[in-house]
């Protein structure tokens, strides 16, 4: 049970209370994790919301490019602590930090060391970081410096929309007032409806 510090700033509908479409739309997340993220309950006074953000949820995770698990956790954690948004970076970095390299990964990324990475991952961080904080500033040449480390262009389309995606929640998220990490029940992937 959430305490009244950790509520968000509206009013959101309880699992055991929705109904129709809302019921639905929980119980397609709740099928993999149990019960409806706190993150989904956030769209729950309009059930197309919810829907709709969870078909995109998983649309974004699982376009089929190049990307490693490794680089899509690094675009979702960038993301999240450029936002400033610890429900969503506490997510990805648990996440990061079960997967082999996850933890330096972290250490560099908290430090935006991105030198530290290998030539890939460091473009891809330097992508990140400008999609998120200057995405007015975002030119060809930004596209060309993923190319000329590898990346296709699916692979870019997959970056691109993983970081898309990633500021759209963590707008929400901050500016409704989830400003908590996440339970420890829901900082797994298998969050992503399927």
């Amino acid at each position: 049970m959430r305490s009244e510090k950790n509520m968000p700033w509206i009013r959101t509908v309880e699992p055991e209370d929705a109904e129709g479409r809302l019921a639905e739309a929980y119980g397609w997340q709740a099928r993999k994790l149990g019960r409806p993220t706190e993150f989904t309950q956030l769209g729950s006074l309009d059930p197309g919301v919810v829907d709709a953000r969870l078909r995109l949820y998983r649309a974004s995770e699982n376009v089929p490019s190049r990307l490693t698990l490794l680089q899509k956790l690094l675009i979702s954690y960038l993301t999240s602590i450029l936002n400033a948004t610890p429900h969503c970076a506490s997510l990805a970095r648990t996440q990061l930090c079960s997967v082999p390299g996850g933890s330096m990964l972290v250490q560099a990324l908290d430090a935006r060391s991105y030198s530290a990475l290998d030539a890939p991952d460091a473009a891809l961080a330097r992508y990140v970081d400008k999609l998120t904080l200057h995405p007015g500033e975002i030119v060809e040449e930004d596209i060309a410096a993923l190319r000329a480390c590898g990346f296709d262009d699916l692979d870019i389309l997959d970056a691109n929309n993983q970081c898309a995606h990633l500021n759209y929640t963590n707008r929400v998220a901050n500016g409704l007032g989830l400003l908590t990490e996440a339970s420890i029940e829901e900082r797994s992937r298998d969050r992503i409806p399927t």
